[in-house]
């Protein structure tokens, strides 16, 4: 497995609005703590775009995690959004699809994608407005997330799923946007193939970074230095020196840099069993899911 210099970790946020305080970027280097980029700062998606687009120009050996979903269930109905005609074939299209709808809202949102006729019927809404091609219960789910609730290695949520303080859609959506500006720039796993040399990035969940530092189920937000810097250790890592409380979106980070940095040597997480060259094109794989 080729070796990275530096791994760094996006926790993200779709919600509205140009700055978000639900996104922070975290970077580990060498056996260094990881640490934050911009401290303190507010950040906009348009500043991380700028950021990554300016790890592509260096070229850093740089493994990049980012916690949205790359794709939609494509799978289980051989469609992102079956009796639709413009349903996408694989993972690029469907970026390009979103982001053709979506190319009037500010920020990276996805508002105008939600409200088209034929993409809305296909998700949970607000205000108890469901769309009839919704799967009924938790909705449909990528085989990644079948595969890690099967053996309880994360608990997901559907992607067409858009109500709740867990849903991802709507992320996931502003996420696939900077993604279509990526494409080319930076390659994805396990989309693209792994480079000799240059950035990669993979899609991950911060709660299998929390599981492996030893946090239990269902409690893997970190809120205070001092566990942030004893879960910090649990992965080998030195402490990230913070007193008194920290953001959770900042120890999500903090800690998956670190997280990602332990793993990424290991041949386990790059050649899961359930994987395959379809599943691949179509609908991603979480990293760390094995």
């Amino acid at each position: 497995m080729r070796r990275f210099t530096h791994f760094a970790a996006l926790d993200w946020s779709g919600a509205r609005g140009e700055r978000q305080r639900g996104i922070a970027l975290a970077l580990a280097s060498a056996a260094a703590a990881p640490a934050l980029v911009r401290p303190g700062h507010i950040w906009s998606r348009a500043e991380v775009l700028a950021w990554l687009e300016g790890v592509a120009d260096a070229g850093e050996d740089m493994l990049i995690g980012f916690d949205f979903s790359a794709a939609f269930a494509f799978a289980d109905r051989e469609a992102y959004f079956p009796e639709w005609t413009d349903s996408p074939a694989d993972i690029p299209a469907l970026w390009a699809l979103v982001e053709r709808l979506a190319q009037g809202d500010p920020h990276y949102e996805a508002g105008a994608f939600l409200a088209h006729p034929d993409a809305r019927r296909h998700f949970r809404h607000g205000g108890g407005d469901v769309g009839d091609l919704f799967l009924p219960g938790a909705g449909r789910l990528r085989i990644v997330e079948q595969y890690q609730r099967a053996t309880k290695q994360a608990a997901s949520v559907s992607n067409f799923n858009l109500v709740g303080a867990a849903q991802v859609g709507k992320a996931s959506l502003a996420g696939m946007r900077l993604l279509h500006r990526l494409s080319g720039r930076i390659p994805l796993w396990p989309l693209d193939p792994v480079p000799a040399c240059g950035p990669l990035l993979v899609e991950i969940y911060t709660s299998l970074a929390a599981r492996a530092a030893g946090l239990p189920p269902g409690r893997s937000k970190i809120r205070d230095g001092a566990t942030l810097d004893t879960a910090l250790t649990a992965l080998g890592s030195p402490p990230a020196g913070f007193r008194g409380p920290v953001s959770d979106h900042a120890s999500d980070a903090l800690l998956t840099a670190a997280w990602l940095r332990a793993i990424a040597s290991d041949a386990a997480p790059w050649s899961p069993q359930p994987l395959t060259e379809a599943l691949a094109k179509t609908e991603g794989w979480t990293f760390g899911i094995v």
